[in-house]
């Protein structure tokens, strides 16, 4: 509808007054008896609720197109392997210059390099390795394995090759007397060692999936204790992921379907051997980095 047009004959005459001499304007004081306009007062309740249901409102619009961005990521071309292992060692160098930031991320390769042979092994077809800074690199399957005990070989595949590749950094640490390979090497054996702890999504809860699922919870606990007594995002991110998908995981063993039910039926044999593993990794990583460490002081820093 077009605007409509107001004319000055449409208005009321103005009554008649008579004409009073012209007075300096002055600026009236606020006239506090007039009434002022009504705010209701919610209670803190109410308003703490208010703000949670904005909160939730905007986590769900905005979590669904973090999701399709998730399953987008191996198919973008600028997040590439290359690409984004360069962007890796541009945020690591800020703290540890890019020597050690290369070395680092080289290490990091190898590790999830061994998912993807394993995966491709298991007849699983896997995505390249993609890097995320700060929060280590990733590999995308549609499965990890037919069973438990392909999961387990999956997620221990990983530590097993990133192991071997520190490891090998201790020969030139030996021959250089460069506390540098020392230090790398150190740091690529506790990179593979905390990956062994048995919470899920982590390298460790893979393996128990096959070993002893119920120790999913112990590795919870840790994992929340660590959280508590140092507190840090990547811990806080693990405990959350962890958190939901132990419970699901876990009710899905006991009263899923019959299929996923046989999902962890493992052989006793099969369990010693994915025990022996874990272990045997978890005593050769402790006993390299004690090999590896190098004590410093705050003047060295």
């Amino acid at each position: 509808m077009a605007p409509m047009e107001r004319r000055a004959d449409w208005l009321p005459p103005a009554p008649s007054s008579p004409t009073l001499p012209l007075a300096p304007e002055r600026a009236l004081p606020p006239d506090e008896s007039a009434p002022q306009p009504f705010e209701p007062d919610r209670p803190p309740l109410k308003r703490l609720l208010g703000a949670l249901a904005v909160g939730g409102l905007l986590v769900l619009k905005f979590g669904a197109k973090l999701k399709v961005l998730l399953l987008l990521l191996p198919k973008l071309k600028i997040l590439t392997t290359s690409g984004t292992m360069l962007v890796s060692i541009a945020a690591y160098s800020l703290f540890w210059g890019w020597k050690f930031a290369l070395g680092f991320v080289i290490l990091l390769f190898v590790h999830e390099i061994g998912h993807v042979i394993q995966l491709r092994r298991e007849g699983i077809k896997a995505s390249a390795p993609v890097f995320i800074p700060f929060l280590g690199a990733a590999v995308w399957a549609k499965s990890l394995g037919d069973n438990a005990l392909a999961e387990a070989r999956v997620g221990l595949a990983g530590p097993i090759l990133g192991s071997l590749a520190a490891a090998a950094l201790i020969p030139v640490a030996v021959a250089t007397g460069d506390d540098f390979w020392r230090a790398l090497a150190f740091t690529g054996l506790l990179l593979n060692l905390f990956n062994l702890a048995p919470v899920l999504p982590l390298d460790g809860g893979r393996a128990m999936a096959a070993m002893a699922p119920w120790m999913w919870f112990v590795g919870f606990a840790a994992m929340a204790a660590a959280t508590f007594f140092f507190p840090n995002p990547i811990l806080l991110l693990i405990l959350l992921l962890g958190g939901f998908e132990t419970w699901r995981r876990w009710k899905q063993r006991r009263s899923g379907s019959e299929e996923q039910q046989a999902y962890y039926k493992v052989k006793p044999a099969h369990r010693l051997a994915v025990a022996a593993v874990y272990i045997g990794l978890i005593v050769a990583l402790a006993l390299g980095m004690d090999a590896t460490f190098v004590e410093r002081s705050l003047e060295d820093a």
